[in-house]
């Protein structure tokens, strides 16, 4: 007789990503989106600045992840990473490489890999020790340009296969998160959907939206 017991799947969780703006009342902004309920994590995003003004805008939003046990992630820059202590560091394709990122933060750091809508790089990632992998777009987005479409038979067929937890990215709302959650996202990137609106009542209907998906 064979064992069909399976592992259940930790519950699908929610990970923020700061819009490109995070001066002026965004500080606040984050702590009113993390006080409306649980967020496993938040990706620091911003683009065009030098490294010393990206260190002082995010001081002040990684101590409000910090006295929340929320985990704070640097978006593309492993040295801005290390400079900042960081819980990780999150790379695309050409932001260098998981064994570069985990010689330079060590090994509690949580290291996330874009892998677009390709099972090839997901797997070449997972190989080389990310913590997490990132697929997408699923939906459009206008949070950025939206060059590779993934479905979600990518996420079922890594949530099959594979240990590693999986992102789903790309135009995710409230609406349209079941499916994602469902197929085996592990976790839900969200940035506009939460961002341009009231952020609190966003995160509250993500929650709602999460539980109704996993019954």
């Amino acid at each position: 007789m064979t064992d069909e017991t399976e592992i259940p799947r930790e519950p699908t969780q929610l990970y923020l990503i700061s819009p490109l703006d995070v001066g002026g009342a965004f500080p606040e902004r984050l702590e009113r989106a993390l006080d409306a309920g649980e967020v496993a994590a938040f990706q620091f995003r911003v683009k065009d600045r030098d490294q010393h003004e990206a260190a002082r805008l995010a001081e002040p939003l990684q101590r409000i992840c910090a006295d929340r046990q929320v985990a704070f992630i640097v978006n593309d820059s492993i040295s801005l990473a290390k400079r900042l202590g960081a819980d990780g560091v999150h790379i695309g394709q050409e932001d260098g490489t998981v064994e570069e990122a985990r010689q330079a933060l060590g090994r509690e750091a949580q290291i996330g890999v874009t892998c677009h809508d390709s099972r090839h790089l997901a797997m070449e990632a997972g190989e080389a020790g990310a913590d997490y992998v990132a697929f997408g777009a699923f939906f459009p987005t206008a949070t950025k340009v939206t060059k590779h479409v993934a479905g979600l038979d990518l996420l079922e067929w890594w949530q099959a296969i594979f240990e590693i937890p999986c992102v789903a990215i790309g135009g995710v709302t409230p609406a349209n998160c079941g499916d994602l959650v469902r197929a085996g996202a592990d976790f839900l990137a969200v940035s506009g959907a939460v961002w341009q609106g009231d952020e609190v009542a966003a995160v509250q209907a993500f929650h709602r939206a999460l539980a109704e998906a996993q019954g």
